[in-house]
C-alpha cells in the first residue's frame, strides 16, 4: 500500500479551502474510481493536504493521469509555488520512526519520606492562629 500526498498552499487571490470545496469531492471521487482504498483531508493554517492510500503505483498513476485530477491540480490558488505532489506522508504528519525501550526502574529505589503531619490550624491555640504569637529564644538582659 503506498501512500501519496498532494498539498495546495493559499494563494493571492483565492485560498486552499476554496479549492477544496470546489474540487474536492472530485478528487475522491476519482481516486475511489481509480482504486484508493483510503483518504484525509487535514486543514492547516497555510492551506490544505489531501492523503490518498493506493494499492499500488499503477494505480495513483491512471488517478494522476485523470482529466478530472490534471484540472483540479491546474486549479490550485498557486499551481507553481504552492502545489506539491509526492509519494509519502503529508508534510505536517509526524515521522513514522519506532520507539525505544522504555527506560528501566532502577532497583533499590526508594519513595522520598513524606513530612510528618504537623497539628491542624484548630488544635493551635487562637493566639498563635492569628499570628500574635511568635516562638522567640529568651533573652537575657544586663543591668
Amino acid at each position: 500500500m503506498e501512500v501519496w500526498t498532494i498539498e495546495v498552499a493559499d494563494g493571492p487571490r483565492w485560498n486552499a479551502a476554496s479549492w477544496r470545496r470546489a474540487y474536492g469531492e472530485g478528487l475522491v471521487e476519482a481516486a475511489v474510481t481509480h482504486g484508493a482504498r483510503e483518504w484525509s483531508w487535514v486543514v492547516r493554517d497555510w492551506g490544505t493536504l489531501v492523503e490518498f492510500v493506493f494499492a499500488d503505483d499503477e494505480s495513483w498513476l491512471r488517478f494522476r493521469r485523470a482529466p478530472g485530477v490534471q484540472a483540479a491540480l491546474d486549479a490550485a490558488p498557486d499551481p507553481e509555488n504552492g502545489l506539491w505532489v509526492y509519494n509519502g506522508p503529508g508534510g505536517s504528519s509526524p515521522v513514522r520512526v519506532p520507539r525505544g525501550p522504555a527506560p528501566l526502574r532502577q532497583s533499590g529505589a526508594a519513595p522520598t519520606p513524606e513530612p510528618e503531619p504537623g497539628p491542624e490550624l484548630w488544635q493551635q491555640p487562637v493566639g498563635m492562629r492569628a499570628g500574635l504569637f511568635q516562638e522567640q529564644e529568651p533573652t537575657v538582659r544586663a543591668r
